[in-house]
């Protein structure tokens, strides 16, 4: 008799737990979002992305400003970190020793005096890692995103992961970087990318600029008195317009413009 009692709360029981695990199963990428399974994990209808490993920057790590062709500057930028420039000759770096809290280092004696210091195998080794991580973040698979907001990311609020865009990327208002300090951002851009004047990324959540990374193929330009924040890896220029500032790293293939800026090498 106990028994029989007991069947229709068990049948209940097992009713509410499968219908909870077909429920778990359902998923649908927010909005603007492309599905990626390979790198997903899907409970309870929240999306968790891949564990992305650091980009490794190797000697390039050490620098706030490297550059191939030089380094342009409008007096007064203030740069906390060490700068330089290889293969070109020091003559291209244009900061003055004043501006540099740090070590400017050339490949040559024409470098800024009486600052300069010469180093053109550090500098060579330091181009080769640049390079090498520009190579590593390009060609990291499985994206989590692709394409949001068709590249008008401006007031959007980005969380960890791997971010695809096959052309360029504009940040026309400001946007939020959320995540916590071991949290990882790679954004990966085909074409230019461009910040509007006055623009802002904030960090929240305990998200660290030396953990975002953003490997550009075309040229870079912060816009007037805007503030970036993480690793530029760009193949082309990395322009910043009249009093903008980074927190983070500005490690070019080509040249680097500086107009009145505050670099500063994250912590």
């Amino acid at each position: 008799m106990q028994s029989k009692q007991l069947l229709p709360a068990v049948t209940l029981l097992l009713s509410v737990l499968f219908g909870a695990c077909e429920k778990s199963s359902d998923y649908m990428a927010p909005s603007g979002l492309s599905s990626k399974p390979a790198s997903t994990l899907n409970t309870n209808n929240l999306r968790i992305t891949q564990l992305l490993k650091p980009v490794t920057l190797g000697v390039a790590g050490n620098f706030a400003i490297l550059s191939k062709s030089g380094i342009t500057d409008v007096y007064k930028s203030t740069i906390t970190g060490d700068i330089g420039t290889s293969p070109i000759t020091g003559a291209a770096i244009h900061v003055t020793c004043t501006e540099v809290t740090g070590t400017i280092y050339a490949v040559d004696a024409a470098g800024p005096l009486p600052c300069g210091v010469i180093d053109a195998s550090r500098l060579t080794t330091a181009i080769i890692n640049l390079q090498a991580a520009y190579t590593d973040a390009a060609g990291r698979p499985n994206p989590d995103f692709v394409n949001i907001g068709a590249g008008n990311i401006g007031g959007k609020t980005l969380t960890p992961g791997l971010y695809k865009f096959t052309s360029s990327v504009v940040i026309p208002t400001s946007i939020t970087i959320a995540g916590s300090a071991s949290d990882i951002f790679i954004f990966q851009v085909s074409g230019t990318l461009t910040t509007g004047s006055a623009v802002n990324i904030t960090l929240s959540g305990g998200a660290l600029a030396k953990n975002i990374y953003w490997q550009v193929a075309g040229a870079v330009t912060i816009g007037t008195t805007s503030h970036f924040e993480g690793i530029i890896l760009g193949q082309t220029g990395i322009n910043l317009r009249t009093g903008a500032s980074i927190n983070g790293r500005l490690l070019a293939q080509t040249a680097v413009t500086l107009q009145k800026n505050v670099v500063t090498k994250p912590l």
